[in-house]
């Protein structure tokens, strides 16, 4: 398949381990931001096969994973409400909230629907005016766009009965917050490449200057995330901390203006809690003064949420790369997809359900 079998090429991976190998004179601590690099590294057993010395620390780029429990509870709230029609990526509906998921609510009869796109919860709306339509907008800047498109649709088409619960954030000050932590071992990035694809790479440079820390965006291929790392441990190797490219087939400096534009007509920057680690200033975008209609957190009045976390959980710890989900008690015991604990055991670009599929165990693990 053109453009997708090059970048599974065992002969070229072979070749990339071995210049790894070659140039690496140190150890080295990456991580990779994404989720969906994650479950590439886990499931091709790529992190296994580094050089001794050179470790890959999984990053919080799940924003499923991250989505604040008080969102999810307030979902919960919404969902179970006569005469709503809740609407979702199918990903959310088993992630965990204080009591419940989607999924169960559904089953209790809840009008509870997955969609591929916001559009079709607009779509939704429009032909049942007699429903209250909302959709769960969860994503970092990768699924921004589509959202903003749908307020800005259903603005259009004059639609009162469409709103979205938004738990969106951004990556930049996530790395900010990581690298701001004493105790933080991270020294290059994987940036994740459909971020940049939208964003661009201009406000990594401030975090790599400031910082000094190697920062590769990177694609999602065997071989992109390959030579992402190799390209991170040349940097590391010689001094050096710049923003790279890797994924130069998909990823412009200032990134989709278009996009960027639709993001910022809509919605703007503000505060954030990240399910796991707390709150961040700046890390997550709000709906604009002027789209405040279609913001069903002010639409519904839930009351006063108490969110409660399971103890066994330490999804926070796996989230900043704290931990291993293998460091964890209640994995593959207690937390398995099926039944899981917190949102990185279900979520498809979450580390404890990519170490669960490939069959990782703690003594498979190397110590950290």
């Amino acid at each position: 398949m053109r453009y997708l079998d090059e970048y599974r090429d065992p002969a070229l991976a072979r070749r990339l381990l071995a210049e790894l190998r070659a140039t690496a004179t140190a150890p080295w601590r990456i991580m990779e931001v994404c989720g969906g690099q994650t479950h590439t590294l886990v499931r091709q057993g790529i992190d296994e096969l580094l050089p001794a010395g050179i470790r890959m620390i999984h990053g919080p780029g799940c924003p499923v994973c991250v989505t604040p429990l008080e969102t999810l509870d307030r979902a919960m709230s919404i969902a179970g409400r006569p005469g709503v029609v809740f609407t979702s990526f199918g990903d959310m509906l088993r992630v965990p909230g204080s009591s419940t998921d989607l999924l169960a609510l559904r089953a209790r009869g809840a009008d509870v629907r997955v969609v591929y796109t916001p559009m079709d919860a607009v779509r939704i709306a429009r032909e049942s005016p007699d429903r209250e339509v909302v959709f769960l907008a969860v994503g970092f800047e990768t699924t921004a766009p589509a959202n903003a498109m749908a307020v800005l649709h259903a603005a259009r088409l004059g639609l009162t009965n469409f709103s979205v619960l938004v738990s969106h954030v951004l990556v930049p000050p996530a790395m900010t917050a990581l690298l701001d932590d004493p105790d933080c071992e991270v020294q290059a990035f994987l940036a994740a490449g459909h971020v940049c694809a939208v964003m661009g790479w201009e406000e990594y440079e401030p975090i790599a200057a400031r910082h000094r820390v190697p920062i590769v965006v990177t694609g999602f291929e065997p071989l992109d995330l390959l030579e992402g790392i190799l390209m991170a441990v040349r940097q590391l190797e010689t001094g050096r901390h710049e923003v790279e490219n890797q994924y130069a087939r998909a990823v412009r400096r200032s990134g989709n203006t278009e996009a960027r534009k639709a993001i910022y007509e809509v919605f703007r920057v503000g505060d954030r809690p990240w399910r796991g680690i707390g709150p961040l200033p700046d890390s997550g975008l709000e709906l604009t003064d002027a789209y405040a209609r279609f913001d069903a957190a002010r639409r519904f009045d839930v009351g006063d949420l108490r969110p409660t976390e399971d103890p066994a959980c330490i999804a926070g710890a796996v989230l900043t790369g704290a931990r291993l989900p293998t460091d964890c008690t209640a994995y593959g015991t207690r937390c398995t997809p099926r039944h899981p604990l917190g949102a990185p055991m279900v979520s498809t670009e979450g580390t404890c359900a990519a170490f669960h599929a490939a069959g990782r165990t703690a003594d498979l693990q190397d110590t950290p």
